[in-house]
């Protein structure tokens, strides 16, 4: 497990309005978790040798997949309850709305004494199986300490399996005796050399969150889809040689007449799923006449909320970079590393980074990180209006934050 875990990642947490918003948001995030990953792919190296995956993925999978021979399906069961399916790090087995169990259609293993339990306090099928196929499980760890508590009051022995089940998305309820709220997690994204792409990964994902939810869009695909574009994300630049099943029917029956029109006009779909294969590009940037683009999306999303000429600049920013890295125009950090390794002149064609290699790679990584260093075709050269004082506009409407001590 120590070896996997090691591996860094950019996990970002949403707080929803109510339950009913966290479980939409929830099935909408989750067939976009592949697309992110292999845009962000950085992580063709491990221990020492150069890989043919771009992505930590399947190798933390592995790393961490304590599933006995009978769980795996390898011998009868006779001391263990369940043959399982993925490693306790996969991907998700089901959307948690009801409106989304159509779209269910991998079996999903799980405690059928737990679900009962779940069902008879009132609990929906679709979540009680969601719950219930957590609990397949053992604890990882178990301290001491909390064996003994007061499950009313402390929610440990739950969070002790919720999070080792480690998923592309978490669902999170809130805990007990506090005024946080119902919560997903996006788990999937890569982390990147620098504060900018970092941050310009998580502005795209939540401003994202904001599309789907203004405009009601429907992103549901067969959940089998979504496991087979996770697979192929990890692919070698697969942002740019693959293709990914996506929906291009984006429309509900709620959407707002500027959801239609930036959609091209396309009526909702009752029923089904229009997905067709398409690449990264096409999805992030669109396809003329046949798939607006999650960036369009995002655009005319932008053009209905108010925020000053600072924001929108340094927003624009960022999603000029994830544009960018979408279409091929900047290599994903994984290529970038793949190239400095076999173009370094002691690699020796064998896929060992050697010691050497591998400080002269961290060096630059460093100065990368600091601005100190800028590679074409990797490095992106931002440039924002944004400042360390408030925007004067912000200043015009509250007078009380020209005193500096009201910042304090």
């Amino acid at each position: 497990m120590g070896f996997g875990m090691g591996c860094c990642c950019l996990q970002m947490t949403f707080q929803a309005q109510d339950i009913t918003e966290a479980r939409y948001l929830y099935d909408q995030l989750t067939p976009l978790t592949p697309i992110v990953l292999a845009m962000s792919a950085a992580t063709p190296v491990f221990r020492g040798y150069l890989t043919d995956v771009d992505c930590r993925w399947s190798v933390i999978s592995g790393s961490v997949d304590d599933r006995t021979r009978e769980e795996r399906g390898l011998e009868p069961l006779k001391n263990d309850r369940f043959v399982i399916n993925k490693s306790r790090y996969d991907t998700i087995d089901s959307y948690l709305s009801e409106c989304s169990a159509p779209f269910n259609d991998i079996p999903l293993v799980y405690d059928e004494e737990l679900l009962q339990m779940l069902l008879d306090a009132g609990i929906d099928e679709t979540l009680g199986r969601h719950m219930a196929h957590l609990f397949i499980r053992d604890p990882v760890v178990l301290y001491g300490e909390k064996v003994d508590i007061d499950d009313e009051e402390d929610s440990d022995h739950f969070e002790n399996i919720q999070s080792t089940n480690w998923q592309n998305m978490r669902f999170k309820p809130p805990p007990p005796n506090s005024s946080i709220g119902w919560r997903i997690e996006f788990r999937p994204t890569e982390i990147q050399l620098t504060e900018f792409e970092n941050a310009a990964f998580v502005v795209f994902v939540v401003l994202l969150t904001r599309v789907i939810a203004t405009f009601k869009l429907n992103f549901l695909m067969p959940i089998s889809q979504v496991d087979a574009n996770l697979r192929t994300a990890q692919n070698r630049d697969a942002v740019l040689r693959e293709r990914f099943h996506f929906r291009q029917d984006l429309i509900s029956c709620d959407s707002p007449l500027q959801a239609q029109e930036c959609c091209g006009g396309r009526p909702c779909e009752q029923e089904g799923a229009k997905v067709a294969l398409m690449s990264i590009d096409e999805i992030v940037n669109g396809k003329a006449g046949e798939f607006a683009g999650l960036i369009p999306l995002i655009n005319s999303y932008l053009g209905t909320i108010e925020a000053d000429v600072d924001t929108h600049c340094s927003i624009r920013q960022y999603l000029k970079f994830i544009s960018l890295r979408a279409s091929g125009k900047l290599r994903t950090t994984a290529r970038w590393i793949r190239d400095f390794v076999t173009q370094h002149p002691l690699y020796q064609q064998d896929s060992v980074v050697s010691s050497a290699i591998n400080y002269d790679l961290v060096k630059l990584m460093v100065a990368l990180s600091e601005g100190d260093e800028h590679i074409p075709n990797f490095s992106y050269s931002a440039r924002t209006k944004t400042v360390d004082s408030l925007p004067p506009s912000v200043l015009a409407d509250n007078p009380r934050l020209k005193d500096d001590s009201v910042l304090q």
